[in-house]
């Protein structure tokens, strides 16, 4: 079984110190919360109590939170959602690939979607280091998969290909998948401040072909609910099937925006995530590729 280790490896995280922690001194003992590991995000105080449980202290609320799987669902409700397809791709790019170069591809690859329609969404950037080597990733959204078919045949884009990625690159991988997300024009098309910024996720992952049906379903709706119990961490998160008929590599994908790497390191290293991932996913996986890549704001040299 190939899991890939850096998908539950315990990150280390930085202090903040906070005036309004000095307010929870009086409950410390009752939640045993930890002194070592606080953020301020998205107008809350987030820790991580002496359990490794994820927590968060709303100051509007002045009440902590505590979050432990199987205890339901803090922030679900009943929304209508809107069926979208995301689009995932990986980029090995050479060696030799100087400044210039990258910063011609990634511009031309994110000005695409001021070329051609079908295109909803986009998020780029330069990954992490990872076993498969891929260096670079382009994530978008489109709303059909009518949509995703005419962007893959859109002569704009494969002179977008020809002249600005496979000069730069010996190779590069395409996956998509099919998702639901809010439906509200915010997040169907990912706007709003809180999507300028922060650390992108990609989760792929192969299934076992006896468990694509109860266990797969089960272990991808347990993850669905812990990313929604943590708004303060998550801005969004979709999950769905292989829809892209020449890649069987992977059977389904996983995309998370977080609101900064502080977000993403204290989930990632979460008891939370690390129990689910281990009870649920690791049983019935064959194959997972983890990568992430930060998220800047958009600057005049991309428009």
């Amino acid at each position: 079984m190939q899991i890939l280790n850096q998908i539950f490896t315990p990150c280390a995280f930085p202090q903040i110190r906070s005036s309004l922690y000095q307010t929870l001194a009086f409950s410390r003992t009752r939640l045993g919360l930890s002194t070592k590991r606080r953020w301020i995000a998205g107008g809350s105080l987030l820790f991580v109590d002496s359990r490794n449980k994820l927590c968060h202290w709303g100051k509007k609320e002045k009440m902590a939170v505590v979050s432990a799987v199987g205890e339901g669902n803090l922030g679900a409700g009943v929304q209508k959602k809107r069926k979208v397809i995301e689009h995932i791709c990986l980029v090995k790019a050479k060696e030799d690939l100087s400044e210039e170069q990258e910063n011609d591809m990634l511009d031309y690859l994110y000005t695409t979607q001021y070329q051609m329609r079908g295109i909803i969404a986009i998020s780029l950037g330069r990954l992490s280091e990872n076993p498969e080597q891929y260096t670079h990733a382009i994530y978008m959204r489109f709303q059909t998969e009518e949509d995703l078919a005419k962007f893959y045949e859109n002569p704009f884009y494969m002179r977008v290909l020809e002249k600005h990625v496979n000069p730069y690159c010996h190779g590069f991988v395409n996956f998509d998948y099919e998702s639901e997300v809010e439906d509200d024009i915010l997040a169907i098309f990912r706007k709003g401040e809180e999507f300028n910024h922060g650390v992108e996720l990609v989760l792929l992952l192969q299934f076992n072909g006896s468990s694509l049906d109860g266990p797969t379903e089960d272990a991808m709706a347990s993850l669905a609910n812990l990313t929604m119990e943590f708004p303060s961490l998550i801005v969004q998160a979709t999950k769905g099937p292989n829809v892209n008929t020449s890649n069987s590599e992977y059977t389904h994908g996983v995309v998370i925006r977080f609101r900064s790497s502080e977000a993403f390191k204290m989930f990632m290293s979460s008891s939370e995530y690390n129990t689910i991932w281990k009870s649920k996913f690791e049983p019935i996986v064959q194959k997972a590729l983890s990568l992430h890549f930060s998220v800047d704001p958009v600057g005049k040299e991309l428009m």
